[in-house]
């Protein structure tokens, strides 16, 4: 195995769709992703996994059932395994993920943002 170097700023520039995320790197059965959002996502909740969201660009509100949570640039929240969410972009936010391999991004509410196949860039 070799050690690669990743740019950010160049794995973004590949893509400019909205929630879907791109695999940039793997480590002990772990995902490392990077994602566009604009808009709003749907409810839904993981029960096995927990997920990390780094606010690269932008400011992400993280929507809780009892409360919303603001994700500056350079900050990070990790969603606990179980716990209901929403990711909201007022404009456009890139984002790095940091989750288990096995996650599905609409976690138990799968519909047509579902990304079951994530592409490795």
């Amino acid at each position: 195995m070799k050690a690669d170097l990743i740019n950010i700023n160049e794995k973004l520039s590949l893509f400019s769709d909205h929630w879907h995320p791109r695999i940039v790197g793997e480590l002990n059965g772990q995902h490392v992703k990077l994602a566009k959002l604009l808009g709003e996502f749907v409810w839904h909740k993981h029960d096995n996994e927990d997920e990390m969201f780094y606010v690269i660009k932008g400011e992400l509100h993280m929507e809780f059932r009892d409360k919303t949570v603001i994700i500056q640039e350079n900050e990070f929240l990790i969603v606990p395994r179980g716990v209901e969410h929403r990711p909201v972009a007022e404009q456009e936010v890139s984002v790095m993920l940091f989750e288990p391999a096995a996650t599905v991004n609409t976690g138990n509410n799968p519909g047509e943002l579902t990304r079951e196949k994530i592409e490795k860039i």
